[in-house]
């Protein structure tokens, strides 16, 4: 999906990375000239675009990492299920294509809706016979982006990028789950506000949304997000300790069987799920309000995979 709204700037931010060496950019239409483009910048990563099917395998190749916001973006009223079978099926072939030809790279998703294309690819990895659900990621990073931030904005004098508020659960509506009372530095916000806070938080896709009028969705915001949790992924490979990050992921932490929590990331990808932490009674209901969509969104995606040809 490099040609995206997504996609060109995500393509950008990894090109400027000095942990990057070779960026593999791939769509069905345009992406020689943003290879072209990219390839000017004067950094290390080497830029090869490709276009089409037929050109996907050479793409993946000995990749180790593999990033993909493909899809249709949202526009108002729309929630991220009805993007779920024209979004469905690009990741479902996608995916099958890197099972194929770099089976062991780290798999990062950002097509929407994540809660049901995670477990598309973890099906589609099955059925290849190559699954390491270590190695799969729903990127859930902008939800923690945007918590950190309307966060530090409600608490003036606070920096924004020195604020960390996990976000569990899954990636839409209600099934976003910031724990705000785990933040740190530590925060204490009265009942009504928190309650706003979070609506906020669950909703800032559609307050985007809304604002482009028509336009699209978030593309600045989620192309950070995923550079940021790229290159977390990226540090943790090579070596760096210590690495936490949340994403939508393999799990039985909770009684579905994916959901988004802290995990310690390391060379082959997920080292530790570090789990929900001590939840607040509040927090506690959102995640028991969560479960039944989750477990519709979870079994719609295992359903798509198990028909797909």
């Amino acid at each position: 999906g490099a040609w995206g709204g997504i996609g060109q700037p995500l393509s950008l931010l990894l090109k400027n990375s000095p942990l990057v060496s070779k960026l593999s950019l791939y769509d069905i239409a345009h992406t020689p000239g943003v290879a072209a483009d990219l390839s000017h910048i004067e950094t290390k990563a080497s830029v090869k675009g490709y276009m089409g099917p037929e050109q996907l395998p050479e793409c993946l190749k000995g990749c180790d990492v593999v990033v993909i916001p493909a899809g249709v973006p949202r526009k108002p009223g729309m929630t991220r299920d009805d993007l779920f079978n024209t979004n469905a099926s690009i990741v479902a072939s996608l995916t099958t294509a890197c099972a194929k030809h770099c089976p062991e790279a780290m798999i990062c998703i950002i097509s929407n809706p994540v809660n049901s294309t995670i477990p598309i690819t973890s099906e589609v990895f099955k059925k290849h016979g190559v699954y390491n659900p270590n190695k799969i990621f729903g990127v859930t990073t902008l939800d923690i982006v945007r918590a950190n931030t309307f966060v530090a904005e409600l608490k003036a004098g606070l920096d924004p990028a020195r604020v960390t508020v996990p976000v569990i659960g899954g990636h839409a509506g209600k099934t976003i789950i910031p724990l705000i009372s785990q933040c740190t530095p530590k925060v204490e916000f009265p009942q009504d506000q928190l309650e706003k806070l979070t609506a906020r938080i669950q909703e800032a896709g559609t307050e985007v949304v809304q604002a482009k009028a028509g336009a699209g969705s978030a593309t600045l915001s989620m192309a950070y997000a995923g550079a940021r949790f790229a290159f977390s992924l990226l540090e943790a490979m090579s070596g760096k300790q210590g690495v936490v990050e949340c994403a939508f992921v393999r799990s039985d932490v909770t009684e579905v069987p994916y959901f988004s929590t802290p995990l310690q990331l390391g060379k082959k990808g997920i080292e530790k799920n570090l789990g929900l932490g001590k939840l607040s009674p509040f927090e506690e209901k959102m995640v028991a309000a969560a479960m039944s969509e989750l477990k519709g969104s979870i079994k719609k995606g295992e359903e798509f995979a198990k028909n797909f040809k």
